[in-house]
């Protein structure tokens, strides 16, 4: 019989993250480990208030379920255990883990892929005065794409500002629900000019209903008004390109029909991922594959990280050691 452990950890980011929503200075993250024999499977989560998550109520669900999941509950009963978030996410990608332990073969073999293939991940300039955003794109212009936070209509200044100081990194705006429709239609042309590739989740997730059918002259990423397939066909209309979370959709196997289901409608993908350590980034490696954009670069905004955690070259994540996961 498995048995499994559950457990908070904190760590310490190199320095504050900043959205509309607020800051944080250390990711807080939950951690599933599911023990069988000699093989261990481990998955990392990360909380979001913004969800109504917390680390004790994430810890809770899961230790709803821990009859189920030491009694031998696979991926595919856990869908029906638990809804779509962290708690799910842990033990998800816990499960993945353990399953490629005992079978001797990569999670990304279970995946159905041939290879693992590193991957080119946004980094983060986080929200602040367009001097102080400057500043953080002049130190990281030589990265391939960098992803800025605004929090509301003023910050167009700060977008100008990051693309002088980084005029050949690609930009993605993200607005994290901060704007109006009527802000939006006003600054999308001028993010069009400044060559913004993507503006990722503009309005509320319960007023972008506006979206429906409009040509935005920038193209639009759904992030807090996507979790799993269940949004699918109402994002479609609104958006075309979809950041899928790990954490939101409740972890890879979703995540990874998620994915499959948004490019047959003809969606573009951002494998996208919360704050946390190389752990949990790992599994979304196997998602980011084929992507138009990954933003997984939780590792690299940390103070430290896991050892072993994924090598990192620059802005570059090459595939995770057994060690670490999968």
């Amino acid at each position: 019989m498995a048995s499994l452990s559950v457990r908070q950890e904190r760590w310490p980011l190199a320095a504050a993250f900043v959205i509309s929503r607020g800051s944080k200075i250390e990711a807080e993250v939950v951690v599933a480990e599911i023990v069988d024999g000699p093989h261990r499977g481990r998955g990392e989560a990360v909380p979001y208030a913004r969800y109504g998550e917390s680390t004790t109520s994430v810890i809770d669900e899961i230790e709803a379920v821990r009859a189920r999941v030491e009694a031998g509950a696979g991926r595919s009963e856990l869908q029906g255990l638990l809804a779509a978030g962290a708690a799910r996410n842990a033990l998800d990608c816990a499960l993945w883990d353990l399953e490629a332990k005992r079978a001797g073969v990569r999670a990304w073999t279970l995946a159905g892929l041939a290879r693992l293939d590193p991957v080119k991940t946004c980094y983060t300039i986080s929200l602040a005065s367009p001097a102080e955003m400057a500043e953080a794109a002049r130190a990281n212009a030589r990265r391939p794409m960098l992803k800025l936070k605004i929090g509301g209509a003023d910050d167009l200044a700060a977008v100008e500002a990051v693309r002088d100081a980084a005029p050949r990194a690609r930009l993605v705006v993200d607005a994290n629900e901060a704007l109006t429709f009527e802000d939006f239609r006003r600054l999308a042309p001028e993010f069009a000019r400044l060559g913004v590739l993507v503006l990722e989740q503009p309005l509320p997730a319960g007023e972008d209903a506006a979206l429906q059918g409009f040509d935005s002259p920038v193209r639009l990423c759904a992030d807090e008004s996507l979790h799993t397939r269940a949004e699918l066909a109402a994002c479609a209309g609104r958006y075309t390109m979809l950041n899928i979370k790990l954490d939101k959709a409740g972890g890879l196997t979703e995540a990874l029909a998620l994915a499959a289901e948004a490019r047959a409608m003809g969606l573009a993908i951002m494998a996208g991922s919360m704050v946390g350590t190389s752990l949990g980034a790992a599994p979304a490696l196997i998602l980011a594959q084929g992507a138009a954009v990954a933003d997984l670069d939780g590792p690299l905004l940390l103070a430290r990280d896991r050892d072993p955690g994924l090598a990192v070259t620059g802005s570059l994540l090459e595939p995770p050691s057994p060690e670490l996961w999968g």
